[in-house]
């Protein structure tokens, strides 16, 4: 076999293939957003300069252990690309963050503040039973200590996953926990035993390790900029799709 062998493909054939997978629409409205973002962007006077490029791209090596230049060659070629298409896509994707922030910088902290509740987190453990006898039996027996409630959890949880956790749910925000057992598992009394609950799961008994006050950290802060210019974003796609309908000429 022949390792150097040479593929060619013409933009038609990629261009069917995406069709026949039904990815062409994706990327469809992927060039569509970019296309928003460059006529907004420049709309308000925002651009990428050389320098900060530069950066990014001096960030990226470091990230991937590009060391030599020769290094930075062989990865673009790996990715099957030239050295201008990856400062494009560093120009894009910074040119994306500076609108974003020109957008919405400003009502992070508002709708944070409005929102605090739902950015709160336990750190829950807990485990459920379909009878209620058992459950009621079980809770008496972690309480006497005849059971500790993580061994409970191991042998009796209906979700395996949990089972092999021990109970262990991990940090977890409001939404994401049974609106039936929401409130309590928010006033529970840290570290005591909580059950058992019905629901429409079954029963639920559950401590809650630890609480986590909500916190606009760095991370959180781009998490909700983010949020609300892809809300944004996917609103002027959906109208540009439904008034003017995307095609390919």
């Amino acid at each position: 076999m022949n390792k150097h062998l040479k593929i060619l493909m013409e933009p038609e054939e990629i261009v069917n293939f995406l069709k026949s997978e039904i990815k062409l629409k994706d990327i469809c409205i992927n060039i569509a957003s970019q296309k928003i973002i460059e006529k907004v962007a420049q709309e308000k006077g925002i651009n990428v300069t050389t320098e900060e490029i530069e950066i990014e791209a001096d960030r990226q090596r470091r990230e991937k252990r590009l060391e030599k230049a020769s290094d930075t060659v062989r990865w673009l070629e790996q990715e099957m690309l030239a050295p201008l298409d990856w400062e494009v896509g560093i120009r894009n994707r910074l040119l994306t963050q500076k609108l974003a922030l020109a957008l919405f910088a400003k009502e992070v902290e508002q709708f944070f503040m409005q929102n605090r509740l739902e950015f709160e987190q336990v750190i829950l453990y807990q485990f459920v039973v379909k009878d209620e006898k058992l459950a009621q039996e079980l809770y008496y027996q972690i309480e006497e200590g005849e059971i500790c409630f993580y061994q409970a959890a191991r042998v009796h949880d209906i979700d395996e996953n949990r089972r092999y956790k021990c109970g262990y749910e991990g940090k977890m925000y409001r939404w994401a926990i049974s609106p039936e057992i929401v409130a309590l598992v928010f006033n529970a009394p840290q570290k005591q035993l909580v059950g058992p609950i019905k629901t429409e799961h079954g029963y639920h008994l559950f401590i809650v390790e630890d609480y986590i006050p909500a916190e606009l950290t760095p991370k959180r802060y781009e998490e909700i900029l983010y949020n609300m210019f892809q809300y944004w974003l996917n609103a002027e796609v959906n109208y540009m799709y439904y008034n003017f309908e995307l095609s390919i000429l």
